[in-house]
C-alpha cells in the first residue's frame, strides 16, 4: 500500500511539474534571454549592489533601467530610421522605372576585351528594365505580404525583448537564492558532480556571449569606420543593423553590400571599390579571426563542440539556441567523458582468501 501511494504522489507531482511548463511555456524563451542577459552582467550588478551598501532592490532597478536605456530606446529608434530609408528605396526603385539606370561609366568602356560587352549589357539592363519591373509587378503584393509576416514576426521579438528585460529585474535581485536552488536540485540529481556541471554551463555561456556578443560589436564598429569613410548616409543606423545581422552567420553582408551598390549607383566607383574590399576582408573577416579566439578563451572544450553548438543551436532553436545549442553540446561531451573514463576504470581483483 505504501508503494502505491508513493506512486501516486510521484504521478500527481508530475502532471503538476507538465502543468507549469505549459503555463510557462510562451515566456520560455523570455525567460532564457532574461537569465542569460543577468548571467552576462552579472559582475555589474555585484558592483552595483556594494556601491549601493548591498540594497539588491535598488541595484537591479538601476541596472534594468540601463539596459532599457541601452537596448530597448536604440531599438525603436532604428526602427523609425528604417521606415525612413525604406520610403528612401521606394524612390529610388520609382526612379529607375521612370529615369531608367544612368549611363555607364567612361571608364568601363575602355577596359580590354571585356569593355564593350559590359557597355552592351548595361545598355540592354537599361531598356528591360521597365519592362522587367512590370513584369515583377504581379508579385510585389506577395512580397508585401512576406514583408507583412516578417514584420509582424520583429513585433514578436520586441515583445519577447520588452518581457526578457522584465524578468531580468527578478534574476538580478534573486539570483542568489536562485543559484542555491540550482545546486541543490543538481546535488539530488548527479551527487558530487553538481559543482563542475554549473560551472561547465556557466562557463560555456560566457564564452558564447563574449564570443558572439564581442564579434558582433567589433563587425559593428568596423562597419560604422567603413560607412562613415565611404560618406553613406545613416552610417549609424547601418552600424547597428551590421550588429544585429553580425548574431547571425553570414549576415554582415546584408548590411555593407547595399551601401556599396549604393555607391556604384551613384558613381563614387573609388569609394564603392574601397567599401567592397573593407566589407570582404575586414567587416566578414574579423568573424573568422575574432570569434574562435573569444569562445575558446578560457575553456577545455573542443572548439568544434562550440562551434557545432552555436550553428547547430542557431538551426534548432531559433536566435536563444546561439547558447542553448554549445550548452547542451558541452554537458552532452562531459557526460560522455565521465562516462568513458568510470567505464576505463578497472575494479581491482578480488582479496584472496588465505589458505
Amino acid at each position: 500500500m505504501a508503494n502505491t501511494d508513493r506512486l501516486l504522489v510521484q504521478i500527481l507531482l508530475l502532471a503538476l511539474l507538465g502543468a507549469a511548463l505549459w503555463v510557462m511555456a510562451p515566456f520560455i524563451s523570455a525567460l532564457l534571454w532574461g537569465a542569460i542577459l543577468a548571467f552576462a552582467s552579472w559582475p555589474l550588478m555585484r558592483l552595483l549592489t556594494r556601491w549601493l551598501g548591498g540594497r539588491e532592490t535598488l541595484a537591479a532597478s538601476l541596472l534594468t533601467a540601463v539596459w532599457i536605456l541601452l537596448v530597448a530606446l536604440p531599438l525603436v529608434w532604428l526602427g523609425f530610421n528604417l521606415a525612413d530609408h525604406v520610403r528612401d528605396a521606394t524612390l529610388f526603385v520609382r526612379d529607375v522605372q521612370v529615369d531608367g539606370l544612368p549611363d555607364a561609366p567612361e571608364w568601363v568602356a575602355g577596359l580590354p576585351f571585356v569593355g564593350e560587352r559590359l557597355v552592351a549589357w548595361w545598355q540592354s539592363l537599361d531598356q528591360q528594365g521597365a519592362a522587367l519591373l512590370a513584369s515583377a509587378k504581379p508579385y510585389f503584393g506577395q512580397v508585401g505580404n512576406w514583408l507583412l509576416a516578417r514584420s509582424a514576426q520583429i513585433g514578436g521579438g520586441v515583445l519577447e525583448l520588452t518581457l526578457s528585460l522584465i524578468f531580468v529585474f527578478f534574476f538580478y535581485r534573486d539570483g542568489p537564492r536562485l543559484a542555491a536552488f540550482v545546486q541543490r536540485l543538481l546535488l539530488r540529481l548527479v551527487g558530487e558532480r553538481a559543482d563542475y556541471y554549473i560551472l561547465l554551463v556557466a562557463g560555456t555561456v560566457q564564452r558564447v556571449v563574449n564570443g558572439v556578443i564581442g564579434t558582433a560589436a567589433a563587425q559593428a564598429l568596423l562597419a560604422l569606420i567603413g560607412f562613415l569613410i565611404a560618406g553613406i548616409p545613416g552610417a549609424i543606423v547601418l552600424g547597428l543593423v551590421t550588429f544585429m545581422l553580425s548574431l547571425i552567420p553570414m549576415g554582415p553582408p546584408l548590411a555593407w553590400i547595399p551601401a556599396t551598390a549604393w555607391l556604384v549607383w551613384k558613381g563614387e566607383y573609388g569609394m564603392a571599390v574601397f567599401l567592397g574590399i573593407w566589407g570582404t576582408f575586414v567587416i566578414s573577416g574579423v568573424d573568422n579571426v575574432l570569434k574562435p579566439y573569444l569562445i575558446s578563451r578560457g575553456g577545455d572544450l573542443p572548439l568544434v563542440i562550440v562551434l557545432l553548438g552555436v550553428f547547430g543551436g542557431l538551426i534548432a532553436f531559433g536566435f536563444i539556441g546561439l547558447f542553448i545549442g554549445p550548452t547542451l553540446l558541452a554537458v552532452g561531451y562531459s557526460l560522455l567523458l565521465d562516462w568513458t573514463r568510470d567505464a576505463g576504470q578497472v575494479p581491482p581483483p578480488p582479496a584472496q582468501s588465505e589458505r
